[in-house]
């Protein structure tokens, strides 16, 4: 398992081949060359991690999700299920959600599934509970 980052929060990376700062130079996205980034490389970590995590109180501030994490494995799709899944289980808000993905197919399916999460509060998609605009912590794609 990667190492733990301190504080109540953290920023959460993942992809297979690329680090953030990678990411940066594609999309041009400051939060990428701007802040500390935890990585994970495939599923099993990121729910590892994420789940490890929330157990000490601490909680991804910002996600940004790969598509493709190699061959015959889950995908970042499938950890943006869990993540949703896991947010619905906790009572959790839903972390800032951006989509790196390189494949235009899969990035749009990320972004489609995190759309489709219906806040209770606002009735508006994309966001749950306290990640809803009216809640003052909004979800970038």
């Amino acid at each position: 398992m990667p190492e733990k980052l301190t504080g109540p929060f953290y920023h959460l990376f993942l992809d297979d081949d690329r680090l953030a700062k990678d990411a940066f130079e594609y999309t041009q996205n400051p939060l990428y060359a701007d802040r500390k980034w935890h990585t994970v490389k495939t599923y099993e970590e990121f729910v590892d991690y994420v789940a490890n995590m929330y157990a000490e109180d601490k909680l991804p501030l910002i996600i940004s999700f790969d598509h493709d994490l190699g061959d015959n494995t889950l995908s970042g799709y499938d950890c943006a299920k869990w993540l949703i899944n896991f947010c619905i289980d906790t009572d959790s808000p839903l972390p800032i959600c951006m989509v790196h993905s390189m494949n235009p197919v899969g990035k749009a399916n990320i972004i489609s599934l995190l759309k489709s999460f219906k806040c209770e509060y606002c009735e508006g998609e994309g966001y749950h509970k306290m990640s809803c605009v009216k809640s003052k912590n909004p979800t970038l794609y």
